[in-house]
Formats: structure tokens, sequence, C-alpha cells
């Protein structure tokens, strides 16, 4: 299944629609949809490298637009929107307790936290919740989702044959490494801090 996945990512990669399906996902994973932009950004780097800061700049300004939805959920919809996301990952309790902690390090936690594979859904809405200041908000997210998505584009674009031979041996376990990377990622969120 990951290896029928990843053959349709990489078609996909090379279709008219990429750059919108790349911005779609990029948008909708910073305020309410589970899967990461790197679905897409991978194969669309390792099928075009010489378009990889493109690509980057799209899920940059993407995420930031979708991350303004996303503090809009925490911000104004928290009550019906917010919640029901917060639900889905039974973050319920440890919502309360995080949004305190953005009183006194929301900018580290902006910054830190958008460079790791956890959904950045969870930072925007975050944000909107703790009522972090709008402006600066914007600015960090452009940083911190900019260097992610700009380094994975640059080591792709650096490494392009010898990454994608390394990705297509390695598939399921880098997926499943991925997938336990994004757990930790939710731990370190809500229970670390």
């Amino acid at each position: 299944m990951i290896r029928k996945m990843y053959a349709w990512a990489m078609r996909m990669a090379d279709s008219r629609h990429a750059v919108a399906a790349l911005f779609g996902i990029s948008f909708a994973e910073s305020s309410f949809f589970p899967v990461p932009p790197d679905v897409m950004l991978i194969p669309m780097v390792l099928a075009n490298p010489k378009k990889a800061w493109f690509f980057a700049g799209v899920c940059t300004l993407a995420s930031v637009l979708g991350g303004l939805l996303g503090y809009a959920i925490g911000s104004v919809f928290y009550e019906t929107a917010g919640k029901a996301i917060i639900g889905f990952y039974h973050l319920e309790q440890q919502a309360e307790s995080f949004r305190q902690l953005y009183g006194q390090y929301g900018a580290e936690i902006i910054l830190l936290k958008g460079l790791t594979p956890i959904p950045y859904k969870l930072v925007t809405i975050a944000s909107g919740l703790a009522a972090y200041p709008l402006l600066p908000f914007i600015i960090l997210s452009a940083i911190t989702r900019g260097l992610r998505f700009f380094i994975i584009a640059g080591l792709l674009r650096w490494k392009g044959d010898v990454a994608r031979e390394f990705i297509e041996t390695h598939l399921e376990k880098l997926t499943l490494g991925f997938l336990a990377l994004i757990i930790l990622g939710f731990v370190a969120f809500f229970y670390i801090g």
C-alpha cells in the first residue's frame, strides 16, 4: 500500500495539477488536514529538482495562509471547529495547559514546533486560542515553515538521485520512522511543553 501511494505521489508530481495539489495540502495541513505537505513536496522535488525552491516557496506561502485559518479556528471558532479538531487528537485536557505556556514561550513554541513533523495545525489553533499577537505569529510562521520546506527541498535538490534511490529502497522504514516522529511530536507538543 505504501508503495502504491508513493507511485501515485510520483505520478501526481509530474501532472499539471501538482502545484495546486501541493498548495492545497500545505494550506489544509496548517489548519485542519492530517496529511503533511511532505507527501507532495518530496516527490515533486525528486521529479523536478530545478523547481525545488519554487515548490518550497509554494509550501511556505500556503502553510502561512493556512495557518491564518488555523489561527481563526483557535481564536474565533474554537467552540465549534477548534474543539472538534483538538478532540480528534484526544488532547482536550492538554490544550488548556498548553495555552497558558503561550504567555511565556509563544515565539519559541511557534519557531521550534513549526520545524517538526507534528501537524502544524496544532500550533496555529493553539496560537489563536492563546490570542498570540497576529503579526508576530505570521512572521514566525513564515520563518519556521520556510526553513522547514527550504531545507527539505535543498537537501533533495542537492542529493536528488541518491535521495530518490534511498527513499525507494527504504520506503517502508522511512514511512514508519516518519509516523514515529509525528507521534513523538504530539508527545512533545502537549506533554513536554
